[in-house]
């Protein structure tokens, strides 16, 4: 086999131990989610996705197994439960996708044509 065709395969392999967890309440913590989700399995890492700019939850997060059998019987268990008083989303997590935090640039009012300071509209 070869080296990147291996190193594809860690990936997945990786990527099939990793679950999303929608619609978590904005008061739950890493902790909360890994109290909710160690019943399932040996949970690797817990963790809800911060908003850098205001420092509060996102509302969704990730939890790590060490297997991907557990982290399948954690998506039977805990996907549709009601946790904080909402019904979670739990599924495998997907690959990010390319480009990051996408879109935005420019905005405002657009450049002026003459490039002068003068009142008039173009």
């Amino acid at each position: 086999m070869s080296e990147g065709f291996e190193a594809y395969q860690e990936y997945r392999h990786k990527l099939s131990n990793k679950l999303y967890v929608g619609n978590l309440a904005y008061s739950t913590g890493d902790q909360d989610l890994l109290d909710a989700f160690s019943p399932h399995g040996n949970v690797q890492s817990a963790s809800v996705v911060i908003d850098r700019d205001s420092g509060r939850s996102r509302g969704f997060g990730f939890v790590e197994y060490n297997s991907s059998a557990e982290a399948q019987q954690a998506v039977d268990a805990m996907n549709g439960m009601i946790m904080d008083g909402r019904a979670l989303t739990v599924n495998i997590a997907r690959p990010r996708e390319d480009g990051g935090r996408g879109g935005g640039g420019g905005g405002g009012r657009p450049q002026r044509r003459d490039g002068g300071g003068s009142s008039r509209r173009w």
